[in-house]
């Protein structure tokens, strides 16, 4: 019975393990092509109709850079707490404003992966694919919380 329990603990780990890099690896190649073109990125963020003009220009920069830092910390294992939180925010964001604008019925290219705004319009796809992303980092989130993950106090992950 015991070796059971070792067996099914070394398969959430490793499931642990691999969607935290995974999620990563998302997070870093979304901000590639965000970060060569600001400017086609600024467009994309415009075009969903939802920030104010004074914050498109801010979001364009920020988003980009902000993916990477998460990505790392994914990737890394770095402030495992606070890059599972944020994460799991702009998964959270990012989901909802692609229903809401499918919702608004707006013709518009995603942005996630390519600033090109030529191309297919965002549709279920995009909106299953989002999701599938909000369910690894919740699972991600949840494994955390229950492996006390940054617990010490400094910042780095711990486990019990």
């Amino acid at each position: 019975m015991n070796m059971v329990s070792d067996v099914r603990k070394l398969t959430v780990d490793v499931i642990y393990h691999a969607a935290r890099i995974f999620l990563g690896l998302v997070f870093l190649y979304a901000s590639l092509d965000k970060i060569i073109h600001p400017a086609a990125f600024a467009r994309v963020v415009l075009n969903y109709q939802i920030l104010p003009d004074s914050l498109i220009n801010i979001a364009a920069i920020v988003l980009p850079w902000a993916e990477v830092i998460l990505g790392i910390c994914l990737v890394c294992r770095i402030w495992m707490p606070g890059a599972l939180l944020m994460s799991n925010i702009f998964l959270i964001v990012y989901t909802s404003a692609i229903l809401f604008n499918m919702a608004r019925g707006l013709d518009i290219t995603c942005g996630c992966f390519s600033t090109s705004i030529k191309g297919s319009s965002m549709d279920y796809p995009d909106l299953a694919r989002d999701m599938s992303f909000l369910l690894v980092g919740l699972f991600l989130f949840f494994q955390a919380v229950i492996r006390g993950e940054g617990q010490d106090g400094s910042g780095n992950s711990v486990r019990k």
